[in-house]
């Protein structure tokens, strides 16, 4: 059983860096998730406040993994285009945009007042 989650593991970690790779706002992400943590540490946040970084962060990974995937399976499904495909890849993408938007209004609230001190 611990073999299978060993696997399991490598796979979710490889669809990372596939994504870490290949997809230039996955790695925009990466880099703002940098920035924000150096910020966090920088102003000294409390952990009620990591929690909700924390969270924001995951939120836009998990959206942009998400849409990496759907974005992929659409590929290999057609490169021709088609309205439905272009209705997948964009909701996918709309996903990214709500976490993304989530996050900057988490930001906002947390780092504008220390900001303007």
């Amino acid at each position: 059983m611990l073999a299978k989650f060993h696997y399991r593991l490598f796979y979710a970690l490889s669809g990372i860096l596939y994504a870490l790779k290949t997809q230039p706002n996955m790695r925009f992400h990466l880099l703002a998730a940098a920035a924000v943590t150096a910020a966090g540490f920088g102003f000294h946040i409390s952990i009620t406040e990591w929690l909700h970084v924390a969270f924001a962060v995951a939120l836009v990974w998990a959206a942009e993994l998400i849409n990496t995937a759907v974005e992929t399976v659409v590929d290999m499904y057609t490169r021709d285009y088609h309205p439905l495909a272009k209705v997948a890849k964009d909701v996918a993408a709309g996903a990214v945009i709500v976490a993304a938007a989530n996050s900057l209004v988490v930001a906002g609230l947390i780092f504008l007042p220390r900001i303007f001190r």
